[in-house]
């Protein structure tokens, strides 16, 4: 028997065997549960306004759905020698593996099902059985075993509250996948670090607004007499004739009037395709810039737009305010969508529709927060250097953050008092810093009788398919 064969046959023995009941060391907390609010960005009063939840259907403050398994985690000690990380058995599996090299560590499948939501006071306990450990499988990230468990969740006095199927893969650093050999005569596309782009010309007659711009600031020219808003810049006011110039700094929201997809030329310093919009601003003016965050397909006249930034070139002289300082670059993503304050019956949601797209900034801060508020002390999720170490390009988004997003942006669409009954996703590409998920989602089935209802959601990056799940909801009938 090799080294492989005795490695799978030792952590196969342990398929299933059940660990003790994991107790946590807190209750569930208004504290904690305003972290993880924070994190995802959710705003649902059910989870932090209690005179607004003592009149929900949950007839107080209850704990978003996503956060079931996060409150049995032993934490940061468990990290620590004295801690309490081993006794599971998952955990004993991954001491084995981890001897070997199988050091990388990514979750790839999440299942949450929620018998009923928590509340805050109440203790929780899980008891997790070890379902599979899968054959050495070459993949992208490595060669590697993918680890299945399931964690019955209850109070301490018994109640079932959910379950959890989790599958991550352990995997060996710098055993991954070759990238597929290019064909040479395929023209290589230029780098796309946008501080190879041509720097701006900045003049006396828009230095104003780009002095704004490193403020990240939206400034459109207006003229101090007539109070005509204009764009782009100009030394004379074409209504009125006067040359007393000024500006007004714009809301940064607008709509798409009109729009084009670059391809060629190709030049450094931009990613290809380039969609390009002319963006007419809330204050009237419209202005030309990159749409990000959105492709060709889904570019729709008149959709809701919102100014984001793109800090594109350092200072060529300190403290340099002209062509020769900091560049940056206002452009537009589609808006995020408002939160529902009143929740939908299930007889006006229709099979097939649409959920509104919604483009999320990552940035290290969200994967960082997202990972401590879900109580997930994983380096790879806040510690750069180690998750270099561990066969990661860069730290990224845990799966707890995935899963609390998906769920944010299925309620807030829905409204704050729809009943989430199950979370299942499968996880792609990394969702690494500064690369923006474009979240996107459908209804694929409804029960008016019921209220039962199946949202499907993709959230995707440049580098592909980052979410793919669904949220089962109840709806008011």
């Amino acid at each position: 028997m090799d080294v492989s064969e005795d490695l799978l046959s030792r952590a196969r023995a342990l398929v299933g065997s059940q660990g003790q009941p994991l107790v946590a060391r807190h209750a569930v907390g208004t504290a904690a549960i305003a972290d993880w609010c924070d994190a995802m960005g959710d705003d649902n009063p059910c989870y932090t306004d209690p005179e607004y939840a003592a009149k929900s259907v949950h007839g107080g403050i209850v704990a978003p759905a996503a956060t079931l398994d996060i409150w049995v985690r032993p934490g940061l000690p468990a990290q620590s020698p004295s801690g309490r990380r081993g006794d599971d058995p998952q955990s004993k599996v991954i001491a084995l593996l981890e001897a070997e090299g199988f050091v990388g560590v990514v979750a790839v499948n999440s299942e949450l099902e929620i018998e009923r939501y928590l509340r805050p006071g109440e203790v929780l306990q899980g008891v997790q059985v070890l379902e599979d450990v899968s054959e050495e499988k070459q993949t992208g990230l490595g060669t590697g075993h993918f680890l299945t468990t399931r964690t019955r969740y209850s109070t301490t006095d018994g109640e079932h509250v959910g379950d959890l199927l989790f599958r991550i893969l352990k995997f060996k650093p710098g055993t991954g996948s070759a990238p597929k050999g290019e064909d040479s005569d395929t023209p290589k596309p230029p780098p796309s670090d946008p501080s190879m782009r041509p720097r701006p010309a900045i003049n006396r007659d828009n230095q104003a607004l780009w002095d704004g711009y490193r403020r990240h600031e939206l400034r459109v020219p207006q003229c101090r007499s007539c109070k005509r808003v204009f764009f782009p810049s100009s030394p004379r006011c074409a209504e009125c004739g006067s040359f007393d110039m000024g500006y007004l700094v714009a809301s940064g929201k607008g709509a798409l009037y009109s729009h084009v997809v670059v391809n060629y030329p190709q030049v450094p310093g931009f990613a290809y395709p380039i969609p390009v919009g002319l963006i007419e601003l809330e204050e009237g003016p419209r202005m030309v810039a990159d749409l990000v965050g959105v492709t060709r397909e889904q570019l729709a006249i008149g959709m809701p737009l919102e100014v984001e930034w793109l800090d594109s070139h350092p200072a060529l002289e300190p403290g340099a305010t002209d062509s020769q300082g900091p560049i940056t670059l206002p452009r537009f993503r589609p808006a995020t969508p408002q939160r529902r304050p009143e929740t939908r019956r299930a007889a006006e949601v229709s099979e097939g529709e649409q959920l509104p797209i919604w483009v999320l900034p990552v940035t290290p801060t969200r994967i960082t927060a997202g990972a401590l508020s879900t109580r997930d002390f994983q380096d790879v999720h806040h510690d750069r250097d180690l998750a270099h170490k561990k066969g990661s390009a860069d730290i990224f988004f845990n799966i707890n953050t995935s899963i609390g997003l998906m769920e944010r942006y299925v309620t807030d669409w829905l409204g704050p008092e729809v009943l989430v009954r199950a979370l299942r996703v499968k996880l792609g590409a990394p969702a690494y810093p500064y690369n923006p998920l474009t979240f996107t989602g459908s209804v694929t089935s409804i029960d008016t009788g019921s209220g039962r209802a199946v949202v499907e959601v993709t959230a995707k990056n440049k580098l592909g398919s980052h979410i793919n799940g669904t949220v089962e909801v109840e709806l008011p009938r």
